[in-house]
């Protein structure tokens, strides 16, 4: 493996960045493929040559960096000979075009090498004849004809500094920001002497995220174009020695452990032997050498979790069973053999949050359980001797969200836990957290605070304070001088009086239950008039929901006189297993019901005219758009489906690869299609297969690379609207996934939102 870094490394040195093709003559135009041989190592590239009166540009395309659509300087055509020159990146390409080959020498450094391509066709996902052109688009966002204090670029910009980190050893802090591009790039700070560096420049593919591993290495993680299939990449602070740590084709990366007290390595996991199976590598995080710590053999019964100690060791896996149950694997560390634990289930489970070093005894752990309640609850359990052995917490009404634990520094003891009702809450536990959040909380009052990042001797903390009005503002504590610096303020040109509440609400279905959710109204349903509403259905829908907090999508809406109602409908997470699993073959069926439910308590509490409605959501809720559309058209005058799933046996068809394990789950908690009757219901909930039953004007917006949901679903939508000559706008990103990541697209796909809504709730 060693050898091969070094290789790919060279090779990329030589060629990644630095090429650049315009073949012309003729039938230039297009994308040409071609492999660029060095040392035995090759690189597949492939480059996509425009012309437009008569001037020829080019990019290029390098699947294995992940480097998509890269624009290059300089591009001629001369006499049927392509010439290519960047002084930048000191290189030269001169190739013959001959037919439908291009044949040349690509030059660098002193180096020829030869290098031929050949044409192909770059195939665009999805019915290219379907979307709607950019004028169409363009028409319809200028529907929103008022002026308001705040654009769309004021809500849906890149902050200009976000995601604040500080080292290990508290000397530098790392932050997000925005270039002169529009690029987020990840910069270090000195804190001694203010001098800041470039870490990582963010590309044509976006950074997803990034943290500190040790003093002298920044990790982080891309995917391509949305297609989330993550691969690790690392950095030196100063910004030398960025590579891509796991260059394996059509691989993804999860993060396992970052084995906090070695500063070299990690452990992550990766289907790169078997695309549906996941197994854990330790990875040296400077070189990207990597070695298999366990194997997972069988695609039938897959591990589906590894649980590693501080040390890195394998302590207990987790195996998936008939698509359904999970059992729990220990390691008798005196056997040094895995035994069965337990068998548990996705709605009643448990799973260890952390082992307890606060004892000598090397089977104690932190367990966070939901086997003899209905809520998650934690409790010190002997995983040898499979007991309880003292409850950290326990309450009828919420679930427990998290607990953490401090370093060997202070003994392993607990710092604090959250847990989640109406809003977020946090409990400090240790004298040093009731301290820090007495401070925190004096200074700030009831916002929600949370501290992101410390040092090693918790002496400078990160703490990130945001409410239901305010985006966020980063600040940097110091304990001993009890003193407050900002770093960032996230959006700061947006005032948190212009903003508007998000309340906590609850109401009960018409079967009995009790459903909680938010309502987000505009100021001038605070002056008693009634206003357009939003149904902003959440995606998942199992396991997850809404939460308080600030949304800005819903304060968009708001500034422009629309409440939001966000329900937290049966299925979702947070409220116990009795009701997630409530919501159990009900995907399509009472899960609208209660958004219905949601509506009518809305208008009843006389904040909404119930002529103005709509409904929009994304992923399934995007479903959930569809099917209300469908149910009861009377209660919604129009409807948007952003990523959408429509086709519930489509859906099952793309559970291949990783997902494939999980098609039994899928059958038990939507439904299973060789079930005559269950295949009815899900013909009847799928609103690609009853679209003809909607009639209300209809906004679809899909992610050309969406792998959750493919963009077939929303194709068939569309054109079963078209065919009966129903006009569907129809927004498709060719760089987007599931659900937009680049700014531009955002704010396109919401001001074409706004207009949409203007045209139909004004």
């Amino acid at each position: 493996m060693k050898s091969y870094r070094k290789k790919s490394k060279y090779l990329f040195s030589i060629i990644a960045f630095v090429y650049t093709i315009g073949v012309i003559a003729q039938d230039v135009k297009g994308t040409w493929k071609g492999e660029l041989e060095v040392q035995g190592m090759k690189l597949e590239m492939s480059f996509n040559i425009n012309e437009e009166n008569g001037k020829y540009t080019s990019t290029f395309d390098v699947p294995l960096q992940g480097v998509v659509g890269f624009p290059l300087e300089k591009t001629s055509f001369v006499d049927n000979t392509l010439t290519i020159e960047s002084a930048k990146l000191k290189l030269k390409y001169v190739g013959t075009l001959e037919e439908k080959n291009l044949n040349g020498i690509y030059s660098q450094l002193g180096q020829d090498y030869p290098f031929n391509l050949v044409k192909t066709v770059k195939i665009k996902p999805g019915d290219l004849s379907l979307p709607s052109s950019k004028e169409t688009l363009e028409k319809i966002a200028a529907l929103e004809t008022e002026t308001y204090k705040y654009s769309v670029e004021d809500f849906f910009m890149k902050p200009k500094l976000s995601i604040f980190r500080i080292s290990p050893d508290g000397n530098y802090i790392s932050y997000r920001k925005i270039d002169e591009k529009g690029k987020n790039n990840v910069i270090v700070k000195n804190l001694s002497t203010g001098k800041e560096a470039v870490a990582i420049y963010e590309k044509e593919d976006l950074v997803r995220t990034y943290f500190w591993k040790g003093n002298n290495r920044l990790i982080y993680l891309q995917d391509k174009g949305g297609d989330e299939n993550y691969h690790l990449f690392g950095a030196n602070p100063d910004g030398t020695n960025n590579i891509e740590l796991t260059p394996f084709d059509k691989t993804m990366v999860q993060l396992s452990n970052v084995l906090k007290d070695d500063p070299n390595h990690m452990i992550i996991q990766m289907n790169k032997d078997n695309k549906q199976l996941f197994e854990p590598y330790k990875i040296d995080i400077n070189s990207g050498e990597i070695k298999k710590l366990f194997e997972n053999k069988d695609p039938n019964t897959p591990i589906a979790g590894y649980t590693f100690d501080n040390s890195g060791v394998l302590r207990e896996y987790s195996k998936l069973k008939e698509g359904k149950y999970i059992e729990n694997f220990y390691k008798n560390l005196e056997t040094n053999e895995f035994e069965l634990r337990n068998q548990t289930d996705f709605e009643t489970n448990d799973g260890i949050l952390a082992f307890d070093y606060t004892t000598e005894y090397p089977h104690d752990a932190y367990l966070i359980s939901n086997l003899t309640s209905d809520k998650y609850e934690v409790y010190t359990y002997d995983l040898k001797e499979k007991k309880i052995l003292k409850t950290i917490f326990k309450d009828d009404t919420y679930a427990i969200k998290n607990i953490v634990i401090s370093s060997k520094r202070r003994n392993f003891e607990i710092d604090f836990y959250s847990y989640e009702g109406a809003k977020e809450t946090v409990v400090p536990v240790s004298a040093l957290y009731k301290k820090i959040y007495k401070k925190l909380h004096k200074k700030f009052g009831e916002k929600e605070i949370s501290v992101l990042s410390y040092n090693d001797e918790e002496t400078k903390f990160i703490v990130h304070v945001s409410s239901d009005k305010l985006r966020g503002i980063y600040y940097l504590y110091n304990l001993p001088n009890d003193s407050f610096e900002e770093l960032g303020n996230m959006l700061p040109h947006l005032n948190e009086s212009d903003m508007a509440a998000m309340k906590p609400i609850s109401f009960t279905s018409r079967d009995g239950k009790t459903i909680h959710g938010y309502i987000t109204l505009p100021k001038e349903a605070l002056n008693n008039q009634k206003v357009p509403l939003i149904l902003n259905p959440h995606g998942g829908p199992f396991g997850v929901r809404d939460s308080w907090g600030y949304v800005e999508e819903v304060q968009l809406f708001a500034s422009r006189g629309y409440a939001t109602l966000q329900v937290n409908y049966r299925g979702s997470g947070g409220y116990g297993k009795a009701f997630q699993k409530a919501g159990d073959k009900q995907v399509g069926r009472a899960m609208i019901d209660d958004l219905e439910d949601g509506v009518k308590y809305a208008i009843s509490q006389g904040w909404i005219d119930e002529d103005k409605v709509a409904v929009y959501g994304a992923s399934y809720g995007g479903l959930a758009t569809l099917q209300s559309l469908i149910k009861t058209p009377e209660m919604y005058i129009c409807g948007v489906d952003y990523v959408g799933v429509s086709n519930l046996f489509s859906q099952l068809e793309n559970f291949t690869g990783i997902r494939k394990s999980y098609i039994q789950w899928y059958k038990d908690r939507y439904y299973d299609p060789e079930n005559p009757e269950e295949h009815k219901i899900m013909t009847a909930v799928s609103p690609a297969l009853n679209a003809d039953k909607i009639s209300q004007p209809l906004l679809v917006i899909q992610g050309a690379n969406d792998p959750r949901v493919k963009i077939e679903q929303a194709d068939q939508i569309v054109k079963n609207m078209r065919d009966r000559g129903i006009d569907v706008p129809y927004m498709v990103k060719y760089n987007e996934g599931h659900g937009f990541g680049h700014e531009e697209n955002k704010i396109e796909l919401y001001k074409t939102m706004l207009g949409f809504f203007a045209q139909h709730l004004k």
